[in-house]
């Protein structure tokens, strides 16, 4: 896993093999990120990364400049390896890194995020209602972005609030305002 831009431009880690997460591919994550450079300026933005996995979005958007980070994941292993990864970049005082549950966390948030990050478990059975509690929630600021990744096999284009679909091999992205 990679940092594609940033600060910390080049930087790799070594995922585990024992992972169940799949990281989003450098590929995919390049030219999602080329995508949003129109859409919002990361310097200084407040972002939140849901099912952060393996931590290459949270890393990235600490890369990118975001004054606030904030990692959600459940997993104990996945967490502690996003705080570790966190720790060698020495840059602690930007990111808090909570293992929580989505859900709850979802419910239970009062602040608001001008970028939201969310790469749920492509069989997740809740899967198609996190759009709707990200919004029912108030979790995204106005202007803010939200993106979703997902597998072929889901659709969010009749959503209310979706803005485009990108999809880059088997990674697919809605975008949402």
């Amino acid at each position: 896993m990679r940092i594609i831009t940033g600060k910390y431009k080049g930087r790799h880690f070594d995922i585990p093999r024992t992972f169940k997460a799949r990281p989003t591919t450098d590929f995919a994550k390049e030219n999602i990120f080329n995508v949003l450079m129109g859409y919002i300026d990361f310097d200084g933005a407040r972002a939140l990364d849901l099912f952060a996995g393996t931590g290459s979005i949270t890393l990235e958007l600490l890369s990118r400049g975001c004054s606030q980070v904030v990692s959600v994941e459940l997993d104990r292993d996945h967490h502690r390896f996003i705080q570790q990864c966190i720790a060698k970049l020495q840059d602690e005082k930007n990111v808090q890194c909570l293992r929580a549950d989505v859900f709850r966390f979802i419910k239970g948030c009062h602040q608001q995020y001008d970028f939201i990050f969310a790469d749920p478990p492509y069989a997740l059975k809740e899967l198609p209602q996190i759009p709707d509690l990200v919004f029912e929630h108030h979790l995204l600021a106005p202007d803010g972005v939200f993106v979703f990744e997902h597998g072929k096999d889901n659709s969010f284009s009749q959503h209310p609030r979706f803005v485009e679909h990108r999809s880059y091999g088997s990674v697919n992205f809605s975008l949402f305002r």
